[in-house]
């Protein structure tokens, strides 16, 4: 087991670059499910003869545990140490996926999805935590550049390896992928990643907190689901005991000693704005990466690798293009690009209004992903940017977590809703004309979406709070953080995190 006192591991020796390989493949396996499992859902549909429904559970299981579970993980790493609950994070998170690959029925799927969520909580939290953690102040922001440029090359990756896999062995091996993944990492972690904990942490966790933020985002999805088959008395009932169990949760963050969500931060109208801003742009992404591969496959008649390949262009440009952003945020503030970023997306989603029967990639895809992609370009940096310089540095680690949380939820609720808002339910995402008509209505939500985001942030958003190269935001604590500091830009959580 290595030894290594805290924050002195230099990035240049062997040891230090032990450690990225671990954090990097741990977060990938989070960062490859989301890529992959969204291409592969027709097929999925198809073999276990699940309805859409199903389908949109089979991604909501996982995001609804994930997301109400992530900031405890992180609390928990903290407690009992960063390395041992990022282990077992792994090891339940392969474990998870053996069960996903095996399910026989999609009701066994979505039920391990929802087990693989835990494991995603345990493991998010503690990949970035162990690098501010372990390595040298002189060489963190290397290691987690690193680290998010590495896995921003797994969320590109991910496209093409899923729809080689539906379409060769199959569906099952998009799970399996992870078993070996995570052997893998749980031998270079055990060996060469130092432990590293919290030792101000209480050991006193908001696991009432957790347990009533998961009831309530679980209420309101399967309320959005269902409405899909009609407005029923059990409808009405979910949707209800969600709001009673949100407000019971904001209760218990208001009398809790230390609260999952502390309530002050949104004392802060930047912080608030922004997470709003958030809430609309994440959605839409989610909504926009749930139904494209869907009216790829069965509207345009692509294949599921080429179906995966059309969102490469984004990752693409995320990865060449964000850190210019960030800098371009910083000179000129984040008002312009937290504005003209969402607009700019919502330009590309219009643009897929073009996609239909007989498609091409080159005249109708891609131009209307790049439009996108160059948006979320503009939109992303500063976007995580100006949570982080919104509040009090040492405050630094929850902004990032609660903003990260904000995206997870609204991809939660925006694949849950937008099926029923567009007509879309049942088996209809079989049949060709179905999938086209709420395709076009549900972009046309999307890019509302869009378009709201951008003019709050046009509206809120005042002078230039971002801080300069040195100010201490720029590295924020990882006390409670989520594993990434910016929001996820996966179609599957459209939120694992990538930059």
């Amino acid at each position: 087991m290595a030894t290594s006192e805290a924050g002195t591991l230099r990035l240049s020796t062997a040891q230090g670059r032990w450690v990225l390989l671990a954090t990097v493949l741990g977060s990938s396996m989070a960062m490859l499910d989301g890529t992959v499992v969204n291409v592969a859902l027709p097929r999925i549909g198809e073999d276990l003869g699940a309805p859409l429904a199903a389908l949109q559970w089979t991604l909501n299981a996982y995001l609804l545990t994930l997301a109400g579970l992530i900031l405890l993980g992180g609390a928990l790493g903290d407690r009992y140490g960063r390395r041992r609950i990022f282990l077992l994070g792994v090891v339940w998170f392969a474990a998870a996926s053996a069960a996903c690959a095996a399910a026989p029925t999609i009701e066994v799927l979505i039920a391990a999805r929802a087990v693989q969520g835990i494991g995603g909580a345990l493991l998010t939290p503690g990949s970035l935590a162990m690098l501010q953690a372990v390595f040298h102040p002189d060489d963190r922001s290397t290691a987690v550049g690193l680290w998010s440029g590495l896995g921003g090359v797994s969320a590109a990756v991910g496209p093409f390896v899923g729809g080689w896999l539906v379409d060769g062995p199959g569906w099952r091996w998009i799970f399996l992928l992870n078993v070996p993944l995570a052997a893998l990492v749980v031998v270079v972690a055990s060996r060469h990643v130092p432990e590293s904990r919290d030792e101000s942490a209480t050991g006193r966790f908001d696991a009432l907190g957790a347990v009533l933020a998961a009831l309530a985002l679980g209420s309101f999805t399967y309320a959005l689901t269902a409405a899909g088959d009609g407005l029923s008395a059990g409808v009405w009932i979910t949707g209800v005991a969600g709001l009673l169990l949100g407000a019971a949760f904001i209760a218990v963050e208001r009398r809790t000693p230390e609260p999952m969500l502390p309530l002050g931060l949104f004392s802060s109208r930047l912080f608030s704005s922004v997470n709003l801003v958030t809430l609309c742009v994440y959605a839409a992404f989610s909504g926009v990466f749930f139904l494209l591969v869907v009216q790829l496959q069965i509207v345009a008649g692509f294949s599921p690798l080429v179906s995966g390949l059309a969102l490469v262009p984004i990752t693409v440009l995320m990865l060449a293009l964000s850190a210019r952003a960030g800098r371009l945020g910083k000179a000129i503030g984040p008002r312009l690009p937290l504005t003209v970023g969402p607009l700019l997306c919502a330009a590309g989603v219009l643009l897929m209004l073009r996609i239909g029967p007989g498609a091409s990639y080159w005249t109708d895809v891609l131009p209307a992903v790049t439009v996108m992609g160059c948006g979320m370009v503009l939109l992303v940096a500063p976007l995580t940017a100006t949570v982080l310089a919104a509040v009090d540095v040492r405050h630094a680690g929850i902004a990032s977590g609660v903003n990260n949380a904000a995206a997870r939820a609204a991809g939660l609720l925006a694949v849950a809703a937008l099926p029923a808002l567009s007509g879309l339910s049942g088996d209809a995402y079989r049949v060709p004309s179905s999938v086209d008509a709420a395709f076009h209505t549900a972009m046309l939500i999307c890019a509302g979406l869009l378009v709201t985001g951008g003019l709050i942030a046009f509206t809120t958003v005042r002078g230039n709070v971002l801080a300069p190269e040195d100010h201490p935001v720029a590295e924020p604590e990882c006390r409670y953080n989520c594993g990434t500091n910016a929001p996820p830009l996966d179609p599957g959580h459209p939120a694992a995190g990538t930059s």
